[in-house]
């Protein structure tokens, strides 16, 4: 497809076109901030952090419950926007961001949370059968989403090793980094991208299965979650790192010259924002996810790497987030509910089999 030198609108200045590629859409992270260094503030998909913005608290607080990936885009981008809204003056927020299914049980064992924001059906779901989070909370205009990714290929400069197509990560010594899916919602996400794409080809349910095994077999080091896998990437080891393409995005801004790949087969991450049942201002809650499907929320999301749920403004930002050949997503499998017990049971999946086959902790 076509390599791109990667300036998000927020920098002022489309994409121009180059050499073209045989396959994969491909996007170059130059050096677009004074800073080489990943700014290691910005938590993702595992560790915790909790935090305070937003205005002046005359209008209330709201506690926002989420996990880590977004940190810097709620605290530096939707929340500041939302203040500046008729609903949202003054109002202030308490932050906790961290891996999702921690955040999951800390909200399930009390942790405050007006609204929850997590990339796992089933870590939304454990709030729901706990009373926190009403059933109906999928039937909004996207199903619950706010915004959305996919699964990429992070590269090095110049792409070496000229990974491009899933294949080319089980050829050769390819090493691959990805984490734990045992530890990490992201981690998920890539495995079943993996598995999806193999499925897209025309292979059947066993031979998708043993390409993961042959891509973990592949993969030297496991890391708790995606931000550690992303460092253990920088720090040198491993050909291609397997991502949230809003992750790779994010590197941008700290100057990291990384280069990834969309995919020809790749899946559609879908996450789930929901006010919860013991909201102290349920008002002010609602008002702050309607800000986030509303055209200037959506805007936000995607100058900070994320896909719109909102076609209309997807469509804006053709050019920095270009649509995948084959585009699935987790329903195609059975939904998350399915895929969680099938595949990631500790006990009894078939990725868990895999792992301790490898010798890798699944509990």
């Amino acid at each position: 497809m076509t390599r791109f030198l990667q300036k998000l609108r927020r920098h002022g200045a489309a994409a121009p076109r180059a050499d073209a590629r045989p396959r994969g859409d491909v996007r170059i992270l130059g050096a677009l901030a004074a800073s080489g260094v990943l700014a290691l503030g910005v938590a993702a998909c595992g560790g915790s952090s909790d935090a305070s913005s937003g205005g002046s608290g005359e209008g209330g607080t709201l506690d926002l419950v989420a996990y880590s990936t977004p940190q810097t885009a709620y605290e530096e981008s939707i929340e500041p926007g939302f203040t500046d809204t008729d609903a949202g003056a003054d109002v202030a927020f308490k932050n906790s961001f961290g891996a999702s299914g921690d955040q999951s049980r800390a909200v399930e064992a009390g942790l405050p949370a007006d609204v929850v924001h997590l990339p796992l059906e089933p870590d939304m779901t454990r709030l729901v059968e706990a009373g926190l989070i009403a059933e109906d909370y999928k039937d909004t205009q996207y199903d619950g989403g706010t915004q959305n990714s996919v699964v990429v290929f992070v590269t090095r400069p110049g792409n070496p090793e000229g990974i491009d197509s899933w294949d080319d990560l089980v050829t050769g010594d390819v090493e691959v980094i990805t984490p734990n899916p045992f530890t990490s919602g992201g981690a998920r996400w890539n495995l079943m991208a993996a598995y999806g794409s193999q499925i897209a080809q025309g292979k059947s349910e066993d031979e998708a299965l043993d390409f993961i095994a042959q891509v973990l077999e592949n993969t030297p080091v496991q890391d708790a979650s995606a931000r550690d896998a992303l460092q253990t990437f920088i720090g040198g080891k491993g050909d291609v790192l397997l991502s949230y393409e809003n992750e790779a995005i994010g590197a941008i801004d700290a100057g990291e010259d990384l280069e990834y790949t969309i995919p020809d087969e790749t899946i559609l991450i879908e996450t789930q924002a929901a006010v919860t049942t013991e909201a102290d201002d349920p008002e002010a809650a609602q008002a702050f996810l309607d800000f986030q499907i509303s055209d200037e929320g959506q805007r936000l999301w995607a100058e900070n790497g994320y896909r719109p749920v909102n076609a209309q403004i997807l469509a804006e930002y053709k050019d920095e987030f270009p649509d995948p050949k084959e585009l699935f997503t987790i329903e195609e499998f059975g939904g998350w509910e399915k895929v969680a017990t099938e595949f990631f049971d500790p006990a009894e999946g078939s990725v868990a089999e895999i792992e301790q086959n490898l010798g890798v902790a699944t509990e």
